[in-house]
């Protein structure tokens, strides 16, 4: 099978975000600081390495269909839908709604490009599947960092501990 221009461009736009996902991933995990900065800096580890192989794959599937990927610096920067993370350092509140939205914003594109690429290509669109649970998942783990909890918990009689 060869893959039609609509085909590739949706592909292309695909992994234009998971190129610009994991940079960016970078820029937060060198530049967090904060309350539970190890954490996040680690959870970061994750997605960066997620979106790394999420991007290779999608890109030899491009090869696959006989499509040239774009992960070119230009190619990326022109064609992301992730919006640009601030330069500096960072707070680990910040970086959660940052990277919250980033996550978001790859899901919208594979979503927006999903009924299209599953037409011509069911083969690829259920790569996309596999990449929108991982980064919806990824995206509720790191959002919950800021969340509030809404249980009331009550602490049975009995087992207060001792205060000194």
């Amino acid at each position: 099978m060869k893959a039609s221009p609509t085909l590739t461009d949706n592909m292309q736009a695909v992994l234009v975000d998971l190129v610009e996902l994991h940079l960016q991933g970078k820029q937060a995990h060198w530049n967090v600081v904060g309350k539970n900065f190890r954490d996040l800096h680690l959870q970061l580890d994750e997605i960066i390495e997620d979106a790394r192989a999420f991007a290779d794959e999608m890109a030899e599937r491009m090869r696959a269909l006989h499509a040239v990927p774009d992960g070119r610096s230009i190619a990326v920067a022109e064609g992301t839908r992730i919006a640009p993370f601030p330069a500096g350092l960072v707070s680990t509140k910040d970086t959660v709604g940052l990277v919250v939205a980033m996550l978001n914003a790859a899901v919208k594109t594979m979503r927006d490009v999903h009924d299209q690429i599953d037409d011509e290509d069911p083969t690829t669109a259920d790569l996309l599947h596999g990449f929108i649970a991982k980064l919806e998942q990824y995206a509720w783990m790191v959002d919950a960092e800021n969340m509030e909890p809404t249980a009331e918990v009550v602490t049975p009689v009995g087992t207060e501990r001792a205060t000194v």
